[in-house]
């Protein structure tokens, strides 16, 4: 397994970065065998989906999360990996013609495109269910409230209460008897659609080090502004990303008569703003020294990034 570096810099989350995707790739793989029978195709559609492509940004911060409190690595990479398969999972259903009917995802035909609806209903359902089989085994963990604690973390931060809330507030935006959305609205949209899942997967990393709810507080407060940050500068890459460089469609939002955080606050507002958040966001870790470093990148990081 690939070490992560802790240390100062660019080059420190590079190296992270690529550890994280070695990591994830190799834990997917190891994981997702094709079975010698006609659920194939299915296996082969859900190795499809999470290998080989992505940024990885959730179990890096869990593992990155963890790596304050000096938690074992491999089990750190485990629970990421649930994080992953969760986001997997959503990316797959968003892309479906019933949703956002997307052609392009990392970079390659979406996964409806490459097998078929079905069998990506069905991948996208196996990733699901599979998020909660990696943490609920003894595998995980031989503490088994330390499981189910880490089960109910990522559970609601799935669904109505999480990220799949925000997706259908997101839809909702399209509904003829809804009003346009405002700031507070949109803000409320992408904590849930987007920063429930990236709070998710830092939180984990805390429950893995054994800090106590009440311990935390810092912790969401980073997470809760990383995950608003990241997703101005999404709404950045639709306005200004070129395609083969994103990976995935661009200028959808703007097409589509979409309220986002770049047609609520102007370009430079959005910028700015991204930029404060994640100012705010690395302040929330000022108790802790060089062991953060990677985490401070990573908020950095999510400003200054191409896809």
């Amino acid at each position: 397994m690939a070490e992560l570096q802790l240390v100062r810099g660019e080059g420190a989350l590079q190296r992270a970065l690529a550890a994280i995707r070695e990591d994830v790739d190799d834990f997917f793989d190891r994981t997702l065998t094709i079975p010698n029978d006609l659920r194939a195709r299915l296996v082969s559609a859900m190795r499809y989906a999470v290998i080989g492509g992505g940024k990885r940004l959730r179990p890096l911060l869990t593992v990155s999360t963890a790596a304050l409190y000096n938690v074992d690595r491999a089990q750190a990479v485990r629970a990421g990996c649930a994080v992953e398969a969760i986001h997997v999972y959503s990316l797959i259903h968003d892309d479906l013609p019933c949703m956002d009917d997307d052609a392009l995802r990392r970079g390659q035909p979406t996964v409806h495109l490459e097998y078929d609806e079905a069998t990506a209903v069905l991948a996208g359902d196996s990733l699901h269910a599979l998020a909660f089989e990696l943490l609920s085994e003894p595998a995980m963990s031989t503490d088994p409230f330390l499981r189910a604690e880490l089960v109910e973390c990522l559970a609601r931060a799935s669904g109505h209460g999480g990220m799949a809330g925000g997706q259908m507030m997101d839809m909702a935006s399209d509904f003829p008897d809804t009003p346009p959305f405002d700031l507070h609205t949109i803000t409320r949209l992408q904590q849930l659609k987007t920063g429930a899942l990236l709070g998710a997967a830092v939180e984990m990393g805390a429950i893995l080090g054994r800090i106590p709810p009440d311990g935390r507080s810092h912790l969401r407060a980073y997470a809760r502004d990383i995950g608003l940050a990241f997703q101005i500068a999404d709404d950045l890459l639709d306005v200004e990303g070129d395609e083969e460089t994103v990976g995935k469609a661009v200028g959808k939002d703007s097409a589509q008569g979409k309220q986002t955080f770049v047609t609520l606050m102007g370009v430079d507002g959005a910028r700015a703003q991204a930029n404060a958040l994640v100012e705010q966001a690395i302040g929330h870790l000022s108790n802790h020294g060089d062991e953060a470093e990677v985490l401070r990148a990573i908020a950095r990081y999510i400003v200054e990034r191409d896809r």
